[in-house]
């Protein structure tokens, strides 16, 4: 009984590690700065922004890693790792992506960690899964390049919380008697001296005027969403507090719903010829919704920025694992070897290391 459970134990392991004759994957090692590989890892950049209901807009950074599958029966799917930078657009912000600035570190910048597959069919790159990660620099990097510059606070900071409603009543008392309600805290800083809070935050426009609502509560979402983003630090003083403002309201946007993941279902393609990240692992039955907040201040499991990792979590769209997928488990490495190791990948880096 025992050599009988060591037998298939042994053929499990040598399932991983070898393939049957015949079923060798062949694909393409590209360079990670080629142009090929960078219209992918641009449209996967173009994807995370599309899809980010709330947090900044993010930007290239690297490309770590790029392999090139065939896919049957025609089209190619791009397995690819990436970093990104945020940027200091917010996700609300209509601005294209290439012209707003990448923040700085001594901001306290903030790096995403993400690994794509894009399918290409007919010239075009399409997502068809998504998993991301992102995270602020240290605290040491931070210190290293500005001593006295404030870190990134939680997001749900009572000082951040009052900062924002002080900045926003501000801005509405100077809006002609409009008002707008505060959508998100989407990033906060505490100075020491002076004593303050830097605080920026998204607003909504409801449909009504302050002259014509009692309460805020009364007030319901236009048709045609009206977004604003604010900056505003609340300087402590003595016997009181003064607040500066700045707020940009943008063009009202259409509600629309969230964009899906456009996968390779949409194109009539069966992904079950996919190898999968790992020997053993299953595919994603189906796509993931994308991650919402429930109310303005409730947060990632980072507290002080609006993690990726909660928006792509390995969004896909692909059927179960089947009997033909399991062969190119196997063959996967067979596939890797036959090919000459080139160290064509990172790429370059577009702006700094975090």
């Amino acid at each position: 009984m025992k050599s009988l459970v060591l037998l298939l134990c042994l053929a499990q392991l040598w399932g991983c590690h070898s393939a049957p004759q015949g079923q060798v994957l062949h694909y393409r090692q590209l360079n990670c700065d080629d142009p090929e590989t960078e219209e992918a890892a641009l449209a996967a950049v173009d994807y995370i922004n599309q899809n980010l209901p709330s947090g900044y807009k993010h930007t290239l950074n690297q490309i770590d890693k790029v392999t090139v599958w065939p896919r049957r029966p025609f089209g190619e799917v791009f397995e690819m790792e990436i970093d990104t930078l945020e940027t200091t657009c917010h996700a609300l912000d209509p601005t294209p992506v290439a012209n707003c600035s990448v923040r700085q570190l001594t901001e306290h910048a903030v790096e995403g960690d993400c690994d794509f597959r894009l399918l290409k069919l007919n010239g075009q790159f399409s997502v068809v899964y998504a998993k991301c990660d992102s995270s602020p620099d240290s605290a040491e990097d931070v210190r290293k390049v500005c001593q006295d510059c404030p870190l990134l606070a939680p997001l749900n900071d009572t000082r951040a919380v009052h900062a924002a409603d002080a900045a926003l009543a501000a801005f509405n008392a100077q809006n002609n008697g409009s008002i707008f309600q505060l959508e998100e805290i989407s990033r906060v800083q505490l100075v020491p001296l002076p004593p303050s809070t830097y605080v920026e935050f998204t607003m909504s426009a409801p449909d009504c005027v302050a002259k014509e609502a009692t309460e805020e509560a009364t007030c319901n979402p236009l048709a045609q969403k009206q977004y604003g983003f604010c900056k505003a630090t609340l300087t402590e003083k003595l016997n009181r507090e003064e607040v500066a403002v700045t707020c940009t309201v943008f063009q009202s946007q259409p509600v629309a719903p969230q964009p899906q993941p456009e996968g390779a279902e949409a194109a009539g393609l069966s992904l079950d010829v996919l190898p999968p990240l790992s020997c053993g692992e299953a595919a994603s039955p189906q796509a993931s919704p994308p991650f919402r907040l429930e109310h303005p201040l409730v947060r990632s499991l980072h507290p002080a920025h609006y993690d990726l990792r909660h928006i792509f979590m390995g969004v896909a769209s692909m059927e179960s694992a089947s009997g033909e997928a399991g062969h190119l488990r196997k063959t996967r490495a067979v596939g890797a070897a036959a090919g000459p190791a080139v160290p064509l990948c990172p790429g370059r880096i577009r702006h700094f290391k975090v």
